[in-house]
């Protein structure tokens, strides 16, 4: 009872405080374990850390502020909530991670409805599992995206869900040997990665729109993901691409929109050819390069997507044959084929062969000349009369009259 009542006595003093950044440390250090605290109104002083299962509140009104040193809230315990604050003014070490919210180690956490805003990292999960992140609103400080900090970080992390953020302005989102974790229905722009996947097999990253990113999404040895319904749009860096996928197996990429990405789908041969990456139902529309696959082995699966106005469909780089990769149901725009008998399948193979771009396929250091008048001709005059063999790059025996996705 004599703890209550100087804990009421406390709030009671604060409230009838006028001074206006008060130390939230105080108000977390008296409020007992599993308490709601709802906090009045106002600008609070951090940094500040939990330590305890605690639920605390600011229903869009409160603003803590770390006054530019370490990070502004750091949570040390399981059942933690966070909810409708505004968190800014972190510090600018890189190597100490500083940002809004840092869970050094915790299970069961809620952080939602926040706006993060003048932070260098966003929201950093380490070791962290079963928690939910959902309804943010995250932006990093620095006016490029290499000085930015990560808008979520996920460390030895799994089980969680990344749920409807708003992300803008950050450098990436980093999962790192995190598996299973689910993101779905967030909003990534104006950044470098939008997802970073290093050793984080069997995630789920459906329904996002990544718009205006260097790269939509790359994973490096992340086995098993699924990538499903999300909308990848305008990642136009020079090296960049809507999806990326290196020593990464089993794969399953579905019904996505991939449009004006420098490189749509980038892939290597997958690690085991009984682990082969799919790719189904996909609008692959207005890239530099719709598909690129390297590698010796092959063993792509393709089936069902929408080829449009690529300006290379497809580029296959590598010293194996492209027919272990498998083409079928496709829709190309660059098909020559009719239907006669009307079953919505063209009546001979679509094949797409290489002529005059043997020579930037076979010469990398080629590659800037691609497109040039000189090699343009030269491509025009090999499909006019071929000075030898051209290479078959892909042939799809059953390519689509009509779409199998809708895309406007």
């Amino acid at each position: 009872m004599a703890i209550r009542l100087l804990f009421a006595a406390l709030c009671l003093s604060l409230l009838l405080s006028a001074h206006a950044d008060q130390p939230l440390q105080a108000w977390i250090d008296t409020a007992l374990p599993g308490t709601v605290l709802r906090l009045p109104p106002g600008t609070y002083s951090g940094p500040a850390s939990i330590t305890k299962p605690l639920t605390l509140e600011g229903n869009g009104k409160v603003v803590v502020d770390g006054g530019g040193k370490g990070t502004v809230l750091t949570i040390k315990a399981d059942k933690v909530t966070i909810r409708g604050l505004t968190l800014r003014g972190s510090g600018d070490s890189h190597d100490a991670i500083d940002g809004a919210i840092m869970v050094a180690e915790g299970n069961g956490l809620l952080i939602e409805n926040n706006v993060i805003e003048d932070v260098l990292f966003g929201i950093s999960l380490h070791r962290t599992t079963d928690s939910v992140i959902r309804h943010n609103r995250i932006r990093s400080r620095g006016a490029s995206s290499a000085d930015r900090g990560d808008g979520l970080r996920l460390w030895y992390s799994t089980g969680n869900r990344i749920e409807n953020n708003d992300i803008a302005q950050i450098r990436d989102i980093t999962v790192s040997n995190s598996p299973h974790n689910r993101y779905t229905g967030n909003t990534i722009r104006d950044s470098r990665r939008a997802f970073n996947f290093l050793f984080s097999h069997r995630s789920l990253v459906e329904r996002n729109i990544l718009e205006k990113n260097s790269t939509g999404i790359i994973a490096l040895n992340s086995n098993g993901l699924i990538i499903r319904g999300n909308r990848i749009l305008h990642a136009m860096d020079a090296s960049g691409a809507g999806i990326a996928l290196k020593e990464t197996s089993a794969a399953l990429v579905v019904d996505n929109e991939i449009v004006h990405c420098a490189h749509g789908i980038m892939a290597d041969s997958p690690m085991d050819a009984i682990n082969r990456i799919v790719f189904i139902n996909n609008v692959i529309a207005h890239n530099i390069t719709g598909v690129y696959f390297y590698g010796a082995k092959g063993g792509h699966i393709a089936i069902n997507n929408t080829f449009r106005s690529n300006l290379w469909p497809v580029t296959i780089i590598g010293d194996g044959d492209p027919m272990n990769d498998t083409w079928w149901g496709n829709t190309w725009d660059t098909y020559e084929g009719f239907d006669l008998d009307g079953d919505g399948f063209g009546d001979r193979p679509h094949e797409l062969h290489a002529y005059a771009d043997r020579i930037w396929l076979e010469t990398p250091k080629a590659t800037f000349f691609r497109n040039s008048p000189v090699l343009e001709l030269l491509d025009f005059l090999e499909r006019l009369a071929p000075f030898s063999a051209p290479t078959l790059i892909l042939r799809d025996t059953a390519p689509r009259m009509q779409p199998a996705k809708a895309y406007n």
